[in-house]
């Protein structure tokens, strides 16, 4: 295995929020209380989980209705062990590869902390509580050529019903399995796959079921939140929010400034009418608006009362989530990606007030896995993982460039070497005799120097013309690297890795999960 750190800030997207936690942690101290570089963050939040016995010995029954006889789970219903909490949708053949790579990461953190003399086990929030199925009725994987394919179900979702309770009628295993075909493990992997996604299951079963059999050497707990025992764990906290509603509006609000006036964003959007609630009723999940003291539904409207009644069936929405998940569990640290950790900043606010505590927010690893050709392939045109993100234009300029004749190439230098020397003379002198000449001439350099860069670019073009290989190379590497003008990890499912390099990859990826470091990494597998 070979692996390339490349900086989050190099990557598409990354927010100035998400690049100061990973780098700068300093810079945002007064939005997260705790630092994930500094290991007495993890210290001082292991001391402030106050799990009552009580509360962790009806956890512990939960989860085992859920997970069965574990290590694990044994662990956890000592009185001093901590979770290292992460999550994801539930969807289509595991969703996108960072999911994996979610739970990899809470896995050796949990080994990490647990070494450290902090017991801690990875759990897995199965987040069937999210509605938008067109999120999640998808994947894509690639064939043997890298052409990327999309992969797609029906099912039966209702308007607004939660996406772990999809009912499965069909899925694309056929299709799946004559996309792998050319792979080594092409076979085996879509067997594995179809074992877990066997129509008349959920979507939250089947993507339980997968994720269990590809990490069963981790020792990660899942925990779904639609589960009734899971309900009533959650209902004390979503009453708190009730309860105090306006106050944390207010709050959030206010955190929503602090971050603007700082520089940054904030990631969900909050307004007046904006409730942090959703009503789960006759199998759909009801966005409510606030309005007059009162929550507005799409056929009916609610006082806090009757809602704070009705606690074991709300569901919270994206800021108060992730407070109500640690407060179900004995969380000591979060993993999440760049949006997920944004969250945070906000719901730092709700935490404070609802729970008096916060997990250590740490970025999940990120990995482009690359095979040896693709390896090769980006030696040869002299290719950095960053080259791939600029579009498939400048790729293949980048590529042309890579194809003109070395000697062609020298001589291009040495032109450009000379005429800036001589340009540097004629600058000289006209210093002494008329310095207002010195901008023309700097414009004449700058055209002639533009002009040689064309007839560069031109002679690439035209040798790319002539090679059609380097198109084709081109192709591959883009549909591999960056498909669909998304990161690989965030569009491809682990799906197609595992069929071309075996269900080995997973222990590989594991061992180069480096929690020092919050780079992206380049695997060649």
């Amino acid at each position: 295995m070979e692996c390339t750190c490349i900086r989050q800030t190099e990557l598409p997207n990354t927010s100035k929020l998400f690049a100061d936690l990973v780098y700068y942690p300093d810079r945002v101290r007064n939005f997260y209380p705790y630092s994930p570089h500094d290991p007495e963050s993890y210290v001082s939040a292991a001391k402030q989980v106050n799990l009552s016995p009580d509360r962790r010995a009806s956890l512990i029954a939960a989860l085992r209705e859920q997970n069965g006889p574990s290590a694990s789970l044994d662990l956890l219903a000592q009185p001093d062990t901590v979770a290292v909490v992460t999550g994801q949708q539930v969807g289509l053949f595991s969703g996108p590869a960072y999911t994996v790579y979610k739970a990899l990461t809470a896995a050796r953190l949990a080994q990490e902390l647990t070494g450290r003399g902090i017991p801690a086990v990875p759990v897995f929030w199965l987040a069937t509580e999210d509605h938008d199925f067109a999120e999640v009725n998808h994947t894509w994987v690639f064939d043997g050529k890298h052409q990327p394919v999309k992969l797609e179900i029906n099912g039966s979702a209702g308007s607004s019903q939660p996406v772990g309770e999809v009912r499965l009628t069909s899925v694309p295993t056929d299709i799946l399995r004559e996309s792998l075909r050319e792979f080594p493990f092409g076979a085996e992997v879509a067997d594995r796959v179809a074992m877990a996604y066997i129509p008349g299951r959920t979507l939250g079963q089947a993507f339980g079921e997968l994720l269990r059999d590809l990490l069963s050497g981790f020792g990660i707990l899942q925990i779904d939140p639609m589960a009734p025992a899971v309900r009533s764990l959650a209902a004390p906290t979503i009453r708190a929010a009730l309860s105090q509603a306006p106050e944390l509006k207010k709050l959030v609000l206010e955190r929503n400034h602090e971050l603007n006036a700082a520089g940054y964003h904030a990631q969900v959007h909050v307004e007046d009418e904006t409730s942090f609630f959703f009503l789960l009723e006759n199998g759909r999940r009801i966005a409510l608006r606030k309005h007059n003291g009162n929550y507005l539904a799409a056929d009916g409207h609610f006082s806090p009362e009757e809602l704070i009644d009705r606690a074991e069936h709300i569901s919270p929405n994206a800021l108060l989530r992730p407070v109500v998940q640690d407060s179900i569990l004995p969380t000591v640290a979060y993993i999440g990606g760049p949006a997920e950790l944004a969250y945070l900043a906000q719901s730092a606010v709700l935490y404070r007030t609802l729970m008096g505590r916060m997990p250590v927010p740490v970025h999940r690893s990120g990995f482009t896995v690359v095979d040896q050709r693709g390896r090769k392939l980006m030696n040869r045109y002299q290719l950095c993982l960053n080259d791939f993100f600029h579009g498939e234009d400048a790729l293949r300029e980048r590529v042309a460039a890579a194809l003109v004749p070395q000697g062609l190439r020298g001589v291009v230098e040495e032109t450009r070497g000379a005429l800036s020397q001589a340009v540097e003379r004629l600058e000289a002198e006209l210093a002494a005799f008329d310095p207002t000449l010195d901008e023309a001439v700097r414009k004449s350099y700058n055209k002639i120097a533009y002009q040689l860069s064309k007839i560069e670019r031109k002679v690439g073009r035209e040798m790319m013309a002539r090679d059609g290989r380097a198109a084709h190379d081109a192709n591959y590497l883009l549909n591999l690297i960056y498909p669909r003008k998304h990161l690989q990890e965030r569009l491809y499912s682990i799906i197609p890795f595992l069929a071309q390099h075996g269900f080995a990859l997973v222990n590989e990826l594991a061992d180069n999960i480096h929690l020092d470091c919050p780079d992206h990494q380049l695997l060649v597998a």
